[in-house]
C-alpha cells in the first residue's frame, strides 16, 4: 500500500503518521510497519510534530549541509538535497500493537522534503505476527 505527499517548499516537513497508520489492516493485532519514501532527496524520521522542532530540524540540515559547492551540482543543482536525505534515511519501522502503531506520546512520522516542492510516494509494508 502506498500514498502520495505534496510538498510546498524546498526543505520542509510533513506529518504522515495518520496515512501510515491507515495502512495497518484491521486484522493485524501485532507486528511491524515499515514505511519507505521512494526518492533519493527525501526521507522519513520519527520525531515530535511540533512547529519549533520541525523548524529546528530544517535549520539543522541547512547548517550541516551547505546549499552549494558540491560536485553533483554540475549535473542538476540538488546535491545538498541528496546529502541531507542520506543523513535522514528513506525508511522507518514501527511496532504494531493492538492493531495500532506503537508510537510514544510525542512521536510522529515526518516526511522530510529536501528538494521540493514535489510529489512524493511513500510505500508501506506490514508484517503481522
Amino acid at each position: 500500500m502506498g500514498f502520495s505527499v505534496e510538498t510546498e517548499s524546498r526543505l520542509t516537513t510533513v506529518d504522515v503518521t495518520d496515512r501510515i497508520a491507515a495502512a495497518v489492516p484491521d486484522d493485524c493485532e501485532s507486528g511491524t510497519c515499515t514505511a519507505f519514501v521512494e526518492h533519493t532527496t527525501a526521507g522519513l524520521v520519527v520525531q515530535e510534530d511540533e512547529p519549533r522542532i520541525r523548524g529546528d530540524l530544517e535549520s539543522f540540515l541547512r547548517d550541516l549541509v551547505p546549499d552549494e559547492g558540491h560536485a553533483h551540482d554540475q549535473l542538476d543543482g540538488n546535491a545538498d538535497s541528496h546529502l541531507r536525505a542520506s543523513l535522514i534515511g528513506p525508511d522507518v519501522t514501527i511496532p504494531v500493537e493492538n492493531g495500532e502503531l506503537a508510537l510514544g506520546t510525542w512521536q510522529s512520522v515526518l516526511l522530510v522534503e529536501c528538494d521540493g516542492p514535489r510529489t512524493r510516494t511513500v510505500s508501506t509494508t506490514i508484517v503481522g505476527d
